[in-house]
């Protein structure tokens, strides 16, 4: 578009200063020799020292606190004098009863700390310069050492690299020698936090975000991340569990998304100084429940590319026109919530702009994006319940950021009395969420047309283009280009597979259930097929299936935490191709399940409103847009769902209806529960298939046509990464879609994406499984532990194999009846391995090299098979029965090997054992059990209390509320309330040692007994 008559200018500038590298051209390597881990972090910090960061050679914590005063000197151009340094350092800075949470905070929200001087006048001293980043100084230590006893140290470690930000450690990087697994580096980590991190005046909590590399992988991750993983590893009295695992660490990349993954071009890219600090003071989101988010790469590049374009088009005067925005086009489940609150933030802050509004098209995205803005920054946006409510926040200048949807935004501009608004003449930036819907009729032009100076941009997984484009409508508004300018960033499906953001998909087409006659001759109406589909026999067999493959499918044999909550298997959606198919299946459900004991029923929801266009036959595949008032569906129709939203209140003991608020709340109520896996099954027509999020959600079961971009959106309700247990989205279809399936991976993927984005055949699977079962029958007998150390290393990294590849063989059909080893011979491999796996603890406990310290043990994947106390006291029940008869020995022996074989048994063995010795002849053996742990439990936690001087009733109470809660907090002052009275500020740091070493001793006791009441 020309300027002035002839000038051009270039739509997106890529300057010098963009955080993530526009491509990046890796230098070629000409070394060939073996690279020891030394000669690897030698090259780091050359490569570091190129790049204006000083090294410097220090030893002592004495040493990094002069530094650090040093540098706070500098960066503030003040000279504190040794009284002002002191009070500064030990209240601002390393207060006593600081941790990791409270140092974050103090990093991202309250980085300028007062100090009082000696005169009595104040100033303000910035740890952190968030505006000018080259105002901050950049430093590199190696080989820092903490020594057991340091500062209360409960062992002696050494770290790797860390990156000194104006003195403070905010960056540390963990090395593993080339061919080392890099998982070992994120495991490693745990040592430190235990022993060593918290020691001295715990500076090195202030550790934002982690680096682990082997050299030739390297991975980023924030500190909430580390922390929830250390928490959980912990198994005890812990902290919320949220994305904490090896899964949610993070590869860096250029603007093309090309992985930057070798340690050198790593450290030439994301370590550059503006990159780095950068991520640190923009790209990180510590949330209100304080979690600390880092974000990827693709979201840096979109959100300055946005931020850029609204620079560049008000600087060239091209407000109010495509130019002035354009989309993003980032795949579902790729995180474009926290791009675009980062985008709206950012923006909202820019000299010039007025407001920022940010639109959704349905009113549970309005509901759900608040919550997570909310989350993101506690009060930063405002949502509106009403037209009424949006006009009054069009109008205060204090309400920069708003959600709304796209009805309400609507509402105002078409309403005669807002005609001439000033709010059309401010400079507005306005941010559609799935930008491919309601936005591209009359909504848009009618919002487009009233505001005058504004600039345009959308979100999307599914773009619209020109192959994929209505027939109808305005000709200038079909495709996504046309409607929101050019396209300024893409992630695909393919791009999110590839970096393990999402998961991939297994489809099942199951061609086991007969299709209707009428369904095979093409001359028959759409209509008459829907009505063939719904022949009483097919849905008989259809629900039958479910119900028989629904254990299997959601992989209810395996075991997994979330939260402080110990759940077995996933959950699923059933798509239904209208309401009265939805009813129908719903009925069948309840018939099928007649007489079925209530524990082994299936929770089966249904959730469904009136969408004024059923069709699903045009090329776009859009889903219809349901609303929220069921008061336009027939009689019958909403009878229906007030019959099931009646079963839901008897099932949960709530008090919705379809009335007004009621099924609103019903609608929210039903999507936590299925969030937090409570509901087994949620039948719908469109609800949920398009901007929902369950985690524990994993298989979709369809029995609708589905196309292009409500294909995409529908499948993607599965593929959120959870854990090593869940490791694709399963997608159980009774219709023919294969094509359709191919066609829109093509589309919104590239031409090979169906290779990538959807698991290989069982057969591959099987061949490779059978394999390596029948090469460990043949080197390892079951229960026989290895005795060489190349044998163990083999067993570890063979069995780890097969138990991948069995968690993947477990959701097909074809797998029943094919598995090779015995439930027996699973058993007793699963014994030597926790054993090597406890060994291996053991070793990086005391600090000992470990010739399994390059493995990685499936530890999570051993879980899931796991053996609960209730099938213990069966098997006790039996061994009491059969006494003294010889087949009690088999029982006992069974007893011991499910115990073996299970992690989270293992440690309680000596407990069970006792118990199973002295059960008594007569009696429930359920309450014997009951009164003996009872017992056992007093017992140990007095011994604990004797021993390390605990106040007796604060840490009975403590342990109380752990057990009852699933867990307990040990930050806070509940924790400090259960120590016996010390000074928090003695010399030799006894005080910390103690905490820590009371800490230990409660997790061991909550771990030993949780679950056994």
């Amino acid at each position: 578009m020309s300027v002035d008559g002839g000038a051009r200018f270039s739509p997106i500038s890529i300057s010098d200063e963009n955080t993530v590298v526009a491509e990046y051209v890796p230098e070629p390597s000409a070394a060939t020799g073996y690279q020891s881990e030394a000669d690897l972090e030698h090259e780091l910090i050359q490569i570091l020292q190129s790049q204006a960061y000083e090294y410097l050679p220090l030893t002592s914590e004495a040493q990094l606190i002069a530094n650090l005063r040093a540098q706070l000197e500098v960066l503030n151009g003040i000279v504190f004098s040794n009284k002002e340094w002191e009070t500064f350092f030990t209240t601002r800075i390393a207060g006593k009863n600081d941790g990791i949470v409270e140092k974050t905070i103090r990093i991202h929200e309250d980085p300028v700390q007062l100090l009082t001087r000696d005169d009595g006048t104040t100033k303000n001293i910035k740890l952190i310069d968030r505006q000018n980043i080259h105002a901050n100084r950049l430093q590199v230590i190696n080989q820092y050492e903490i020594s057991q006893g340091d500062g209360g140290a409960a062992r002696s470690n050494r770290y790797d690299v860390t990156i000194l930000v104006n003195g403070l450690p905010l960056v540390h990087i963990e090395l593993k020698r080339r061919g080392v697994d890099i998982r070992e580096a994120f495991n490693q980590i745990d040592r430190y936090q235990r022993d060593s991190f918290w020691a001295g005046s715990g500076l090195f909590e202030y550790v934002q975000l982690f680096v682990i590399s082997n050299g030739t992988l390297t991975k980023y991750y924030s500190n909430t991340t580390r922390r929830q993983h250390l928490a959980d590893a912990a198994g005890a009295v812990r902290t919320r569990k949220t994305s904490h695992s090896f899964e949610f660490t993070s590869w860096w990349a250029d603007a093309n998304n090309k992985p930057i993954q070798e340690l050198t071009a790593f450290a030439r890219t994301f370590f550059a100084k503006h990159t780095l600090l950068n991520i640190l003071t923009k790209y990180c989101v510590l949330t209100s429940d304080r979690q600390l988010l880092v974000m990827r790469p693709y979201q840096i590049v979109a959100t300055e590319r946005i931020l850029q374009k609204i620079a560049i088009s008000t600087t060239y005067k091209k407000l109010g026109t495509v130019e002035a925005g354009g989309y993003v086009w980032h795949t579902t489940g790729s995180g474009k919530t926290l791009t675009s609150f980062k985008a709206a933030q950012l923006a909202s802050r820019m000299p010039g702009i007025d407001k920022v509004l940010f639109v959704v098209d349905r009113k549970d995205l309005d509901y759900q994006t608040m919550r997570e803005y909310d989350r993101f920054e506690k009060g930063a946006a405002n949502s509106n319940t009403s037209t009424a409510v949006l006009k009054r926040q069009l109008e205060d200048p204090q309400a920069r950021i708003i959600i709304t949807t796209i009805q309400k935004l609507s509402n105002f501009v078409d309403s005669t009395t807002n005609k001439g608004h000033p709010v059309y003449d401010k400079h507005v930036v306005i941010i559609f969420d799935e930008c491919h819907r309601s936005q591209f009729g009359k909504m848009h032009q009618s919002i487009t047309r009233s505001f005058k100076r504004y600039h345009l941009f959308g979100f999307t997984g599914t773009p619209i283009f020109t192959e994929n484009m209505a027939s109808g409508g305005d000709p200038l508004l079909k495709t996504t280009e046309q409607a929101f300018g050019e396209r300024l960033h893409t992630y695909t499906i393919v791009d999110a597979i590839a970096d393990k953001n999402v998961l991939p998909f297994r489809v099942d087409f199951v061609n086991t259930i007969k299709l209707p006659d009428a369904v095979a001759d093409k001359k028959v109406s759409g209509i008459d097929t829907e009505k063939a589909f719904l022949a009483p026999e097919r849905v008989r067999q259809v629900v039958a299936y479910i119900l028989e493959h629904f254990d299997q499918k959601t992989k209810r044999n395996a075991s997994y935490s979330v939260g402080e909550r110990r759940l077995r298997g996933f959950n699923a959606l059933f798509a239904t191709a209208s309401i009265e198919a939805a009813r129908i299946y719903y009925n069948q459900f309840d018939l099928q399940q007649t007489g079925v004991a209530p524990d082994k029923r299936l929770k089966v929801a249904m959730i469904y409103s009136f969408a004024a266009n059923e069709s699903v036959d045009d090329i776009q595949g859009m889903l219809p847009e349901e609303d929220f008032d069921p008061a336009s569906l027939t009689w019958d129709s909403r009878s229906a769902l007030d019959d099931a939203i009646q079963d839901y209140n008897e099932m949960f003991g709530t008090s919705f209806d379809t009335n007004g608020e009621g099924f609103q709340n019903y609608y929210r109520d039903l999507s936590q529960r299925l969030k937090n896996r409570e509901v087994d099954l949620v039948i719908v027509v469109n609800m949920f298939l398009t901007g929902f999020d369950a985690t524990t959600l994993n298989t979709l079961f369809v029995d609708k046509n589905l196309r292009a971009h409500g294909l995409l959106q529908a499948y993607s309700r599965t593929n959120r990464i959870l854990n090593s247990v869940k490791t694709y989205g399963n997608i159980v279809t009774f219709r023919d879609l294969e094509q359709e399936t191919n066609d829109a991976l093509a589309l919104f993927g590239n031409k090979e994406a169906r290779g990538i984005a959807i698991l290989k055949p069982y057969a591959e699977y099987y061949a490779e499984y059978a394999q390596l079962v029948e090469e460990m029958l043949t080197r390892f007998a079951p229960g026989v532990r290895p005795t060489s150390e190349q044998d163990q290393r083999d067993f570890i990294q063979m069995f780890g194999q097969i138990l991948r590849l069995e968690n993947i063989l477990t959701s097909f059909d074809e797998f029943a009846g094919d598995a090779i080893l015995t439930d027996r011979q699973g058993q007793d491999y699963r014994s030597v391995y926790l054993d090597l796996h406890a060994e291996h603890r053991k070793d990086k406990e005391a600090d000992r090299e470990s010739i399994l310290d390059d493995l990685v043990f499936e530890i999570e994947l051993v879980k899931q098979v796991e053996i609960n106390v209730d099938y213990i006291l069966m098997l006790v029940e039996q061994y009491r029965k059969q006494r003294g008869d010889g087949d009690d020995r088999e029982i006992r022996a069974q007893i011991s090997r499910a115990v073996d074989a299970s992690p989270t048994l293992r440690n309680k063995k000596d407990l069970i054992e006792a118990f199973v010795e002295s059960v008594s002849a007569t009696g429930e053996v359920d309450e014997q059990w009951r009164a003996y742990i009872e017992a056992r439990r007093t017992e140990e936690l007095e011994a604990i209390i004797a021993a390390e001087n605990l106040r007796a009733e604060k840490a009975r109470a403590f342990m109380a509320a752990a057990f009852r809660d699933g867990g307990g907090s040990v930050t806070g002052t509940a924790i400090t309330e259960v120590l016996p009275p010390i000074s928090r500020f003695s010399a030799d740091g006894a005080h910390s040692a103690k905490r820590q070493r009371v800490i230990a001793r409660l997790e061991e006791f909550f771990e030993r007994f949780a679950g056994l009441s």
